[in-house]
């Protein structure tokens, strides 16, 4: 028995994502999605939402000033927003939620990889959308079960879509994705028929287009940030127009004035197939890629090269050791975090998309705990991991940081490199000592947190990395984890309390 639902580039695939949110969500397709799928997605939810507190107890500037706008909104039959027990609009608790959850750029990565299918565009994204799920679970009373299978429904229309259309090659941001999902997810919880949904789609696809002027320049704006909040604020906005009635533009996947045949020509087809999973392991979740500390994804590999390096010649990590660091990655990571703009960050939106940075801090870190390093990579995750704090004006600006970051040299691996992404993260690390030695890490693959590690003890890394952000803005953060580890089980009560938790904020942000 199939455990697919194959929406074909000649159908209407607006009208067929909304048909088959709703009947996933009514459990009409088959038996599910598998226990290990919804343990994932959990752990991505719960993922996101330490970042989320963190940085609203730092007082980043955009969580910060949506969720004030939020409350603005009051909603008696509306959702929460984080750290919060009032009711607020559903699309502006959304936008709050979503901002602060991606605010740090610290949680989920998928890369539109699928090569069973030959589905490889290559698309990022991030799992920044559960808000969508939340909001719509809170205003119909649903219990956590019936909200955490609308998280994985979410996340698998984004990320099948991201594996067979690459907006980054046209300029434009990987968010469109995730709208497309959350108008459909949303509508779904919400009632909404399957033309209602087409509407709503097809309005997110013609009005609300974000290119990736937001994330070019040298140093970025809050606009990077809360590119996927906005996006599925528009997104919500759009369901609650077609569910009052408004009618948007029908079939916008063949459109041929919308953007997905504007850039591929077709004969009057869709540039694609689309192949969402309804039942069993092999849902779009399985594939996405933990951030073990704050950092860009495309950096994972070259964290993972220094880590097992420093692990396997602990000297390397003394102050004034290293004499050179030559990293080699693939495109799009030299395009993007090589850029020699960023090899000066000055705001930590930069500094987080700056390589040179990223390896010089956790470098500097290493130094800093030279004498009592842990031997092994996964203690050496925990020991190193970077937070918050390593994004500070005070760490942007760190001598002992700024020195290593000198000598660092970031090139582009070239067609070898290049052919095994987004297979995996290639990248490569030499470490050249004061005594002219050189230490190679190797070609690494599969980074720590990659769906395709095998030998990180993913489970223990990620505790830590909730103890480091729950800390910082939650007096008793094991709680909150155990509570939104428990989602599963929580009845339409629970779900209405998941995020009402007191945030201390630790004053204004210096980030």
């Amino acid at each position: 028995m199939s455990t697919t639902v194959t929406l074909s580039r000649n159908s209407n695939q607006a009208l067929g994502i909304g048909q088959y949110a709703i009947d996933f969500l009514a459990g009409r397709l088959g038996a599910g999605p598998s226990k290990a799928v919804l343990e994932r997605t959990k752990l991505f939810h719960t993922d996101s939402v330490l970042c989320g507190i963190s940085a609203l107890a730092l007082g980043a500037n955009a969580p910060t000033l949506l969720r004030r706008e939020a409350l603005d909104y009051p909603d008696a039959g509306g959702a929460a927003v984080f750290g919060s027990s009032e009711r607020v609009k559903a699309e502006k608790a959304i936008v709050a939620n979503s901002a602060a959850v991606r605010e740090w750029d610290s949680n989920g990565t998928n890369f539109g990889y699928n090569p069973a299918l030959g589905h490889m565009a290559g698309e990022f994204g991030h799992n920044d959308f559960y808000p969508v799920a939340i909001a719509a679970g809170q205003q119909r009373g649903l219990d956590g079960a019936t909200t955490l299978r609308a998280m994985v429904c979410l996340d698998e229309i984004r990320g099948r879509l991201a594996e067979v259309f690459a907006l980054k090659n046209y300029k434009i941001d990987h968010v469109v994705h995730g709208a497309i999902a959350s108008a459909a997810v949303y509508g779904a919880l919400m009632g909404a028929t399957a033309e209602q949904i087409e509407s709503a789609i097809g309005m997110t696809v013609a009005h609300y287009i974000p290119w990736r002027a937001i994330r070019a320049g040298k140093q970025l704006s809050d606009s990077k940030g809360a590119s996927a909040a906005i996006s599925a604020e528009a997104a919500i906005l759009s369901m609650k127009r077609s569910l009052a009635g408004f009618v948007g533009p029908k079939d916008i996947f063949r459109n041929p004035e919308a953007l997905f045949r504007q850039f591929e020509t077709t004969g009057g087809d869709s540039p694609f197939d689309l192949v969402l999973s309804h039942s069993g392991d092999d849902f779009a979740v399985m594939g996405m890629h933990f951030k073990l500390g704050l950092y860009e994804h495309q950096s994972a590999g070259a964290l993972q090269g220094v880590i097992d390096l420093l692990a396997a010649h602990p000297d390397l990590a003394r102050k004034g050791v290293i004499r050179k660091v030559l990293i080699k990655a693939y495109e799009p990571a030299f395009g993007i975090i090589g850029d020699p703009a960023k090899r000066d960050p000055r705001t930590r939106q930069s500094a987080d998309h700056s390589m040179v940075f990223i390896v010089g801090r956790l470098l500097s870190k290493a130094a800093s705990f030279s004498l009592n390093l842990p031997s092994d990579s996964n203690g050496l995750w925990k020991r190193l991991m970077l937070s918050p704090y390593d994004y500070s004006t005070e760490a942007i600006s760190d001598p002992q940081t700024r020195a290593l970051m000198e000598l660092i040299q970031f090139e582009h691996g070239g067609p070898e490199f290049d052919r095994r992404y987004p297979e995996g993260i290639p990248t490569s690390v030499e470490i050249t000592d004061r005594e002219g030695k050189t230490y190679d890490s190797g070609l690494v693959m599969f980074p720590a947190g990659h769906a395709r590690n095998t030998t990180a003890d993913l489970d223990g890394i990620l505790s830590r990395k909730f103890e480091m952000l729950g800390s910082i803005g939650l007096a008793g953060a094991s709680g909150v984890v155990d509570r939104l580890q428990r989602l599963d089980r929580v009845d339409a009560a629970g779900l209405q309390e998941l995020y009402d938790f007191d945030i201390e904020l630790q004053g204004p942000e210096r980030l």
